[in-house]
């Protein structure tokens, strides 16, 4: 099998060759930690990794990429405001005033490179007004950068392909909260709904747009939506307010994900999910990530709660593999092995891979891994 094939094979319950090797992903600070800890200076990480493992056709790393963009466009103007007191006052390419440390470039504020500290001090839409004005008509499907200029030969190149081709997309809470904030955007549910109605409406039907373009020609292994809407124990929003404000745009992609035959519909959540579990795959998602155990979310518990209807990345706690040694070893053999019997599961680090795990732990955690997955 190819990597395309055994993942969807591993996300849909089928019986793949082997299990797609993915322990995790480190960030900056991760990475200078591992090369003072034996990972050798120039080295990329996953080729040592693999050469030390032992692995001769280590699975390929790289993704598919359609070009097209769901952001805004025209942008806002990135630059910095203020530079005091060791931090950058910033306004982000998404009109967002924000505040960062200077110890890192201020393009950390809108890229996960590393676990970074902001603080968000104004965003765009502060009234209908500034959703009309500053906002809404930046969203036209045919600005010149949403898709590419090659994106029919793309497209077309892409239907043979032997790699995972992964469409990314920003859920309506996460969406909305780019655009008005999240202190706002609650109180906004509670006190205008009628507002928050109707940018959501904008933005499913935006959504709905662009994958009226897309799924026609070519068709993604995966279409993750991305909500970050919870957070240690408990959902960021009611599962009634959740009912009204985000299942309408969730149910509405994934039946256009479901026509188009997309195989993975994955719904992305950082937090405590257990709430919200039921209303994901009544919207139609068949997949979670990243089942963040520090925040209460127990995998196995899920699978016997809910069985087939809903598949996994992620899973292991970041604590465990952190610790090492045979606290490593129980976390991943209390996970991995009963999961991987019943299939709709990829096993990883539930989340970006910390500093505090270190290289050695690194290497015995994904060797462990290796093993069970198939691949030693």
């Amino acid at each position: 099998m190819n990597e395309r094939e055994r993942h969807n094979a591993a996300l849909n319950f089928d019986n793949p060759d082997r299990i797609p090797l993915q322990p995790g992903y480190p960030r900056e600070s991760t990475l200078a930690a591992w090369r003072q800890q034996g990972l050798p200076p120039d080295a990329d990480w996953y080729a040592f990794l693999m050469e030390t493992l032992g692995i001769d056709n280590p699975p390929p790393r790289t993704r598919s990429d359609l070009g097209v963009t769901f952001h805004i466009r025209p942008t806002f103007e990135e630059k910095v405001l203020e530079h005091r007191d060791g931090h950058y006052i910033v306004q982000d390419w998404m009109g967002a005033i924000t505040e960062i440390s200077d110890a890192y470039d201020y393009t950390y504020i809108r890229r996960a490179k590393d676990f970074v500290t902001r603080k968000w001090h104004r965003f765009p839409v502060q009234s209908r007004a500034d959703w009309e004005e500053r906002i809404r008509w930046r969203y036209t499907l045919d600005h010149p950068e949403r898709f590419p200029a090659d994106f029919d030969a793309r497209c077309a190149q892409l239907r043979d392909r032997d790699d995972v081709l992964w469409l990314d997309i920003a859920g309506p809470f996460w969406q909305l909260r780019e655009w008005v904030g999240f202190e706002n955007l609650c109180l906004l549910m509670v006190e205008d709904p009628d507002f928050v109605d109707d940018m959501a409406a904008f933005w499913a039907d935006f959504v709905l747009q662009m994958l009226a373009r897309i799924l026609p020609k070519v068709t993604p292994d995966v279409i993750q939506v991305s909500e970050d809407m919870a957070y240690k124990m408990h959902s960021m929003v009611s599962p009634a307010m959740t009912r009204r404000f985000l299942m309408p745009a969730w149910v509405a992609w994934t039946d256009a994900m479901k026509a188009a035959g997309v195989p993975v519909r994955l719904v992305d959540s950082d937090g405590y999910v257990g709430e919200l579990m039921p209303l994901f795959i009544e919207a139609g998602f068949n997949c979670n990530f990243p089942v963040e155990v520090a925040a209460g979310n127990d995998i196995v518990a899920y699978r016997r709660a809910y069985g087939r209807q809903m598949a996994y990345l992620g899973g292991l706690d970041k604590r465990a593999l952190a610790a090492g040694g045979d606290v490593m070893r129980a976390e991943v053999m209390r996970v991995v092995p009963p999961l991987l019997e019943e299939g709709g599961f990829i096993p990883g680090c539930d989340h970006g891979v910390p500093p505090d795990i270190s290289w050695p732990d690194f290497v015995a955690y994904s060797r462990l891994l290796a093993q069970l997955t198939g691949w030693l």
